[in-house]
């Protein structure tokens, strides 16, 4: 038994983690596949208040030495289900292991949306990238490619065009699907091409090298190829929270539906980082998330909630 089990130990959890192991609790975080999450993806972090520049890795190796000298237990294991019963939660593992304590966080994070190439996952950070803010500095003065047409897509590609000789974004339906506004701002950005009605077939790339993009035009099934030294890749993010939908209640995407404070309507659960609704998901918010959830946790242990 422990007071806090964490669920999901990327940057949101681990800080969780440190912030109720800092206030005298124990505290069990449980991670389905390894420490850091998403931001393990990024080869330099450049935009983490204080640090000059870090690697994913490196970020999530030092923060996992943290949280265990501070006394945090850990467990790789994938939670399937957790209940509630007399002020205690039951966390069901995925081999059937379980562990209980007296307050949960979910700090499940999301997973980007793939294309679903072959090669795709071993350019990722080399070649292929999520965030503009976080890696767009590593293409200035080069051609970036960007995948999608929503919002978050042009929102990508806007920030790219201040720093990229060029900007290629690649829909694949007949037209932009952005808001009006952000249509407006792109295309007059004279540095901008937009390729719509166009599928990504392949990934044209020389060892660990990103070169191109083979593309198909749908209308026709013809044909043809782009240069690019990167690909932002914006199709959408998966939340994976749906097996603890009965705890919390999910927005039509899926995110948990809870605002900055990180409390849920279910007494002794909390939500932090990427997989609670949103508008901005970086490192920085994800760590806030984790400390306000960790504090209310421990607010809740002391009977003030």
């Amino acid at each position: 038994m422990v007071d806090i089990i964490v669920i999901g130990g990327g940057p949101a959890g681990m800080t969780a983690a440190l912030y109720g192991l800092r206030n005298g609790r124990s505290v069990l975080v449980l991670e389905k596949h390894g420490y850091g999450g998403q931001i393990t993806y990024s080869p330099k972090v450049e935009n983490y208040p204080g640090t000059l520049q870090m690697s994913g890795n490196e970020f999530a190796d030092r923060f996992l030495e943290q949280i265990l000298a501070q006394g945090a237990e850990v467990e790789l294991d994938r939670a399937v289900r957790v209940e509630p019963h007399d002020g205690i939660f039951t966390v069901y593992g995925e081999e059937g292991n379980t562990y209980e304590g007296r307050a949960v966080i979910l700090a499940t994070g999301v997973k980007h949306r793939m294309l679903g190439l072959p090669g795709e996952k071993e350019l990722v950070g080399t070649g292929i990238s999520f965030c503009a803010v976080c890696d767009g500095d590593f293409y200035a003065d080069q051609t970036v490619s960007v995948a999608g047409g929503g919002n978050s897509a042009l929102q990508e590609a806007i920030l790219l065009s201040q720093k990229c000789r060029e900007v290629i974004v690649v829909q694949d339906l007949p037209e932009l699907t952005a808001e009006k506004k952000l249509q407006e701002i792109l295309l007059a950005r004279p540095n901008v091409r937009v390729l719509t009605d166009r599928r990504i077939t392949a990934l044209l790339s020389e060892g660990e090298t990103l070169q191109g993009l083979a593309l198909e035009v749908r209308s026709n099934g013809s044909s043809e190829e782009i240069a690019c030294d990167g690909l932002f890749i914006a199709i959408g993010l998966i939340p994976e929270n749906e097996a603890f939908a009965e705890l919390v209640p999910l927005d039509p995407r899926g995110y948990f539906d809870a605002n900055e404070n990180c409390l849920t309507g279910t007494p002794g659960v909390f939500v932090a980082g990427d997989c609670r609704k949103k508008s901005i998901r970086q490192l920085t918010t994800a760590v806030a998330d984790g400390a306000c959830a960790a504090m209310g946790a421990c607010r809740y242990l002391d009977g003030m909630l």
